[in-house]
């Protein structure tokens, strides 16, 4: 782009000031930076000169966008959560125009960590996901530093989440029109998660009691730890409609080819809202399939502890499956995960992984944090101070230089598209948004009144 001024658009971001510090940073190095808002907890964290409001319906937004671009002769667009519809379109118009854009999110290896991504993650990745294409790249970087120089309490991130979706609920009139994509209301998704704060260290001490128990009277086990529903790597990069759906399949498959001593146990994420029954789901799916007693669900407890003592974790596609890998458990993974690489995940069937869990190579992982750690990581987070200048620092010198995903980690087309589209997963931006009747209604795995209640 030679001596040209940079011109970056940010869509929406975190719900932070991380965005606007950002753009700050990059204001100081001489880019010239705009913001487009959505919705009133967008105007709440960012307004100002560099500010612009759209209002109108999701089906006007590739438009809007295109003509924006060309009339602000913006350079690079950059977005939180690849995903959210206007950024899939976003993704879209930018490859039209062949303007670069980068995708955030929170780190891959966390705590302490960001990721940010030319284009997107996922199935959209340009990682690499050949072993010998990752053991090469490592070989000249330096060990993942996994020391934590940024903590921050959890209750940041909670009130930063609360105050922006209820904001968004409260005071919709600015942007009537705004498509906010939650798959539950957000007013009745918090209320129903306070009875859970509220139980949550009971949950715990009878919970790590089951867990002992599993992990005693069992012969061997395998352990599901649950995703949020609301998940959007559950929604955008996994061909399942609505969780249940994956559940069904592992128990199906464990029922027909896993060895009659193996137990399955299914975890429930800690911040689950409460809104889907789990465990009333996975209780009626294990008679379903035959397996009332070698299937067990903990809601609450050690979640390590756990996959310590496993045979083998499956899940969709949760970042979890990074740290199961670190304790050396067995992964398969059902859905599209940066981490599902020969050698680190189990890459044949899910009947096969029952019978043959083999564990990740711990050299091949190592050098996957290493070149994850170098090229799409960077140190710090949303919600501290400390945490977001550190980050913003970086991630600028990265954009302005053109080094994110170097060195060495931006392959010539997402590799992993490929496997997605065999899946079923919408990959288009209008196929995405159309699949939503069925991937964002609530409850829409088995319906309640299917479910026997269990006392």
């Amino acid at each position: 782009m030679g001596d040209k001024q940079r011109v970056i658009l940010f869509l929406q971001g975190p719900p932070s000031f991380f965005a606007r510090e950002w753009a700050d940073e990059l204001e100081r190095r001489g880019a010239r930076t705009l913001r487009i808002n959505l919705c009133i907890g967008d105007w709440v964290y960012w307004r100002g000169r560099r500010t612009v409001s759209y209002r109108g319906p999701l089906k006007n937004w590739r438009s809007y966008l295109e003509n924006f671009l060309r009339q602000h002769s913006v350079t690079d667009v950059v977005y939180y959560q690849d995903r959210f519809p206007y950024h899939a379109i976003a993704n879209e118009v930018c490859a039209t125009l062949k303007i670069p854009c980068y995708a955030y999110e929170f780190g891959y290896l966390r705590p302490d960590w960001i990721t940010l991504e030319r284009d997107g993650m996922g199935a959209y990745s340009r990682f690499p996901e050949d072993p010998a294409r990752i053991r090469e790249l490592a070989r000249q970087l330096p060990k993942a530093d996994r020391s934590i120089e940024y903590p921050h309490p959890f209750f940041n991130e909670a009130f930063g989440e609360v105050f922006y979706h209820l904001a968004n609920f409260f005071f919709p009139w600015p942007y009537l029109r705004f498509d906010s994509d939650k798959v539950y209301n957000p007013l009745v998704e918090y209320l129903a998660m306070i009875p859970r704060l509220l139980m949550a260290r009971r949950k715990d001490e009878s919970a790590n009691m089951l867990i002992e128990d599993v992990i005693e009277v069992a012969a061997g086990y395998f352990v599901v730890p649950l995703q949020l529903q609301s998940d959007y790597q559950l929604r955008y990069n996994a061909g399942f409609d609505h969780l249940s759906e994956a559940i069904d399949q592992v128990m199906a498959s464990f029922a027909r080819t896993a060895p009659k001593a193996q137990h399955l146990v299914f975890k429930v994420h800690p911040f689950d809202n409460g809104i889907e029954p789990w465990t009333a789901i996975v209780r009626r799916l294990a008679r379903t399939h035959g397996l009332k007693r070698r299937v067990h669900v903990i809601d609450g407890g050690n979640l390590v502890t756990l996959l310590k003592s496993a045979r083998g974790a499956v899940m969709v596609n949760s970042t979890t499956g990074l740290h199961a890998l670190r304790l050396g458990c067995p992964v398969k993974i059902l859905g599209i995960a940066i981490y599902d690489i020969a050698g680190l995940t189990a890459q044949g069937s899910l009947d096969q992984f029952w019978q043959n869990p083999t564990p990740p190579d711990p050299e091949l992982l190592a050098d996957f944090e290493k070149v994850l750690a170098a090229t799409i990581q960077i140190k710090g987070n949303f919600y501290t101070r400390e945490g977001r200048r550190a980050a913003t620092v970086t991630a600028t010198d990265r954009l302005l230089s053109g080094t994110i995903n170097q060195p060495g980690a931006l392959e010539p087309v997402a590799p992993r598209l490929k496997r997605a589209a065999a899946q079923g997963i919408p990959l288009r931006a209008e196929d995405q948004i159309a699949s939503r009747g069925r991937r964002t209604k609530e409850a829409s795995g088995p319906s309640l009144g299917e479910l026997e209640h269990e006392h």
